[in-house]
């Protein structure tokens, strides 16, 4: 089923409306949608080089949105949708982590959180729908969320569009070990967060 979803993204890539898909899978990327925007954000940068500030501005944008709607499906919709959100990829809320970030006690280790998930394969939605439970600063949210994910998404669409005419034949080539790639590493960014979920008092204190 994973393997079926992740080609069917990666489809969306050539359609007509690529760019409205792009935006759609960022937004529900960032609620809960398992695969992550760069299978789309590489080949629509592949076959339109010129137009890479325009995909990452996409991409970053709407995955802030997205982020936006998960935040508030944390602060005002939890048990009716985030709970279930949680439960369908193994988790548990931070409940007991709300005190703590209000009285600033882990306040820089949820930014250094929010940081990670942005930028690197641990799924960026955990930590939007957890930031809402938790009633984290809404407006340092955004900021943290806009840096992590635009630096993410303009850096692979800038290397691409700069250095895609040497890679191409590559990624052409091992087009099926490039994506036993990617979902390794989106095995690792679950596995990393339910370390995370499973041991977050330690790694505040």
């Amino acid at each position: 089923m994973f393997k079926d979803l992740f080609n069917k993204t990666v489809a969306l890539a050539a359609h007509k409306s690529a760019r409205f898909f792009l935006s759609f899978v960022c937004i529900i990327e960032s609620i809960f949608f398992p695969i992550p925007p760069d299978v789309m954000i590489i080949p629509m940068t592949l076959a339109q080089k010129k137009r890479w500030l325009q995909i990452a501005t996409i991409a970053t944008i709407s995955s802030v949105v997205g982020g936006i709607i998960g935040y508030a499906i944390g602060y005002f919709f939890y048990q009716e949708i985030g709970i279930h959100i949680f439960e369908f990829y193994g988790f548990e809320g931070f409940k007991s982590f709300k005190d703590q970030v209000q009285v600033g006690k882990g306040f820089w280790a949820w930014i250094i959180l929010l940081a990670i998930a942005g930028f690197t394969p641990v799924p960026f939605k955990l930590l939007t729908i957890s930031s809402g439970l938790i009633h984290f600063n809404f407006f340092i949210f955004i900021l943290v969320a806009t840096l992590t994910r635009g630096s993410r998404f303009f850096i692979l669409a800038g290397l691409l569009s700069f250095f895609g005419h040497k890679i191409l034949p590559y990624i052409q080539k091992f087009s099926g070990k490039i994506m036993i790639l990617i979902t390794g590493l989106l095995l690792i960014g679950f596995y990393i967060a339910y370390l995370i979920y499973n041991n977050y008092e330690s790694f505040i204190n």
